[in-house]
């Protein structure tokens, strides 16, 4: 099984990988269906509108996640990982006045988002929670082109073709040709006990069987300066976030607070765990006003691993940009193996599968570049999954704000307290890491679909909006 690094960590905006960067690229997708020869078209037949429904968890907290606005977007053409944020609400508003989209190389199509963008809480579609349904229509409005798309979670997208396809594939050997072609932890383990490499070399031959070293390396780099940014725009951003909750940004104000005791050297006990979460909140506070992150593994878990990495290079006296790499190798790594297993997608198994996949594979990377063996590397991942199991996901109004913001805080110092813990030990335990993945698929599967993204239970019903 190989799952590329740049899969797991990709660059896109928020303030969901699942609810924008997934309908985003899947609006892309349709309109190059459009132009190919894959279907069959009418002679004489040719497209002048579209049409979109959203379903599920889509549907259900669409609104507050801007599925609708990425799905807008994408039907004009722009990618997650190249739009400008800034641009967004400009676009949305000419497509709004104008009732048409304009995408580079096609004809104009007729979409008028109030009429043709329908938020459908009642038709779920079968393959994945995150469903949506595009449609290529004539003039007359007859439907000539209709797809199925499914956004399963970290901003991948599938058809419900390709769905079957991939569910058959996780049943099967993979046909990659890599080294290390790990599936599970056992595996993992295995194989580096026999070519006596560490995680982070094994990932880096599978990842070097595709591309070169200098390609990898500066693939590397680039996902770090980006997490690296959206920490540091976060630091310096303050006032309201979007969406009527009035939640109010906090990274800055605790950043002051930490930088003012640390010119002044006074004692704080909680420091470590200070640094952590005002790193992981700066993130996901971008995330939440639809800057730009890395899917970490997802959006709304986007924290966690910035935060750890960045508390690495501060208190790490041998931090360099080799850790880094090796860092996000290995937490690529463990990444793979849990979406393989199980699943990343909040929507389908609840927060344990974002914010407790991120923390687990934070953990890993930290371990990994303290010395930790790939023993005590899989057992640090395995204490922060453990941790997270039956995590619902019950954002308050379906925004990426409340509880999800101080969970990516809390999801760091999980990561960090897991890492230290498996490295006081010898790497022997009781609990594999292929155990707690198994335990929270089975989790996952059980949990009643109102605490999976759909904020009908939780926090999303029990706090009153004010």
């Amino acid at each position: 099984m190989f799952l590329s690094v740049f899969d797991v960590f990709k660059i896109g905006v928020g303030p969901s990988s699942s609810h924008t960067m997934g309908p985003m690229t899947a609006a892309n997708r349709f309109l190059d269906l459009i132009l190919s020869d894959q279907w069959p078209r009418p002679a004489g037949a040719h497209v002048a509108a579209l049409k979109a429904s959203l379903h599920g968890s889509l549907a259900y907290t669409g609104i507050g996640h801007g599925t609708g606005n990425a799905v807008i977007i994408g039907l004009m053409g722009e990618a997650p990982d190249s739009i400008d944020p800034d641009r967004m609400d400009g676009i949305i508003a000419e497509v709004e006045r104008s009732g048409r989209v304009t995408p580079s190389g096609h004809p104009a199509y007729h979409f008028q988002p109030k009429d043709d963008l329908v938020y459908d809480k009642k038709t779920p579609l079968s393959g994945h929670a995150n469903g949506m349904r595009l449609s290529a229509l004539d003039k007359d409005g007859r439907v000539l082109l209709t797809q199925i798309y499914y956004s399963i979670g970290g901003g991948f997208v599938v058809t419900d073709t390709e769905l079957l396809a991939l569910q058959k594939q996780k049943k099967q050997a993979s046909s990659q040709k890599v080294p290390y072609p790990f599936a599970s932890a056992k595996e993992m383990l295995a194989m580096a006990a026999s070519s006596g490499l560490t995680i982070a070399q094994m990932k880096r031959a599978n990842e070097e069987a595709v591309r070169s070293r200098e390609e990898l390396d500066a693939g590397l780099d680039r996902i770090w300066d980006a997490m690296l940014s959206c920490i540091d725009r976060g630091l310096r951003q303050d006032g309201q976030l979007p969406g009527g909750l009035k939640v109010r940004r906090r990274a800055k104000s605790i950043h002051d607070q930490l930088q003012e005791e640390w010119r002044s050297n006074r004692l704080n006990p909680v420091l470590a765990n200070d640094w952590l979460s005002v790193y992981a909140m700066a993130v996901n506070e971008e995330n939440a006003a639809g800057g730009r992150v890395v899917t970490s593994p997802t959006n709304g878990a986007a924290g966690v691993v910035p935060a750890t990495i960045r508390y690495y290079l501060h208190f790490h006296p041998d931090a360099d940009q080799q850790g880094i790499r090796d860092y996000l190798l290995t937490a690529a790594a463990i990444g793979g193996i849990i979406k393989h297993n199980a699943s990343i997608s909040g929507a389908e198994v609840g927060c344990q599968g974002e914010v407790g996949s991120a923390s687990a594979m934070a953990a890993a990377g930290l371990a990994a570049v303290m010395g930790g063996t790939p023993e005590q590397i899989e057992n640090a991942a395995e204490i922060a999954l453990e941790h997270h199991l039956g995590m619902t996901c019950d954002p308050v109004a379906g925004l990426v704000q409340v509880p999800c913001i101080e969970r990516n805080a809390l999801g760091a110092v999980k990561a960090v307290t897991a890492a230290s813990l498996a490295l006081k030990g010898d790497g022997q335990h009781f609990v594999p890491l292929d155990a707690a993945i198994e335990t929270m698929r089975q989790t996952g599967n059980d949990m009643n679909e109102k605490y999976k993204e759909t904020s009908l239970g939780g926090l999303a019903v029990n706090v009153v909006e004010c």
